[in-house]
């Protein structure tokens, strides 16, 4: 458990950062650790702690002998410390299911404190996504012709899938046509992104993941599924295995969050 105690006894402050999670101790290393440092720097006044909400990552991590708390035991942990007030910023992409299920425990131990607030997940507003548009078009630069980047996102089934729409569009409303969006479990799809290089008479393809963490889904259904299919449809792909938590810009806008 990540948990370091600076000045919680004169401050009754703390900040709890809550991930999904991840098996893959290198990614884990360079998003979720990292992020939670840069909140210990930026907030040396405050107790830092840190929740998965994964289960299965949760289960998988203890048979490695590394517990993780879930958010409901990690705010009862700080309660019993004698923390009163707690803000919570999770680092999740969109409000999503996982934000759904966060909101509901919180409210299960929201009688013990004194205050909880709760930070919104990266794409949230518009100006956020103005942001991630720039800071990943700055960041995955592509051949002006011939060259496209897709930004491939997990997806949902509920209406915040839209944002991943909203990201699409915006990237080319700001002059950065060369770059899609595509979804593992939503919209838009592979087959619509498919099109859409097809359209653009892309040649060299590079799938990069808009995952906070590059785990599971970026080794399995995009370097190996996604890559395959576009590859299969002509398209010369490679793949920048990078998490959204590995980009020091990202992390800042996670960090103004919580602020």
């Amino acid at each position: 458990m990540f948990l370091c105690l600076h000045g919680w006894a004169q401050e009754h402050d703390a900040l709890l950062m809550v991930h999904f999670g991840t098996t893959f101790d290198d990614t884990r290393s360079k998003t979720i650790d990292a992020i939670n440092e840069r909140a210990r720097l930026s907030f040396p006044g405050r107790t830092v702690a840190e929740a998965y909400t994964s289960p299965r990552v949760m289960k998988r991590l203890a048979e490695k002998g590394i517990r993780k708390d879930s958010p409901v035991d990690a705010l009862l942990r700080l309660r019993a410390q004698g923390i009163r007030s707690v803000s919570v910023q999770p680092t999740f992409v969109i409000d999503g299911k996982e934000m759904d299920l966060l909101r509901r425990q919180v409210e299960q131990v929201r009688p013990f404190f004194d205050t909880i607030r709760m930070g919104t997940p990266l794409l949230y507003s518009v100006e956020d996504a103005e942001h991630v548009c720039r800071i990943l078009a700055a960041r995955h630069t592509v051949p002006p012709k011939g060259g496209a980047a897709v930004f491939i996102g997990h997806g949902t089934e509920g209406p915040a899938t839209a944002l991943y729409s909203q990201l699409d569009y915006m990237f080319h409303a700001l002059g950065y046509g060369n770059c899609h969006v595509a979804t593992i479990e939503g919209y838009p799809t592979l087959q619509t992104v498919t099109a859409a290089l097809k359209a653009q008479r892309a040649k060299q393809v590079t799938l990069v993941p808009l995952l906070f963490v590059a785990g599971d889904h970026a080794n399995i259904d995009i370097s190996s599924e996604w890559k395959a299919a576009l590859e299969a449809e002509g398209f010369q792909v490679s793949v920048r295995l990078e998490g959204l938590g590995e980009v020091p810009e990202i992390q800042a806008l996670y960090i103004d969050k919580a602020r």
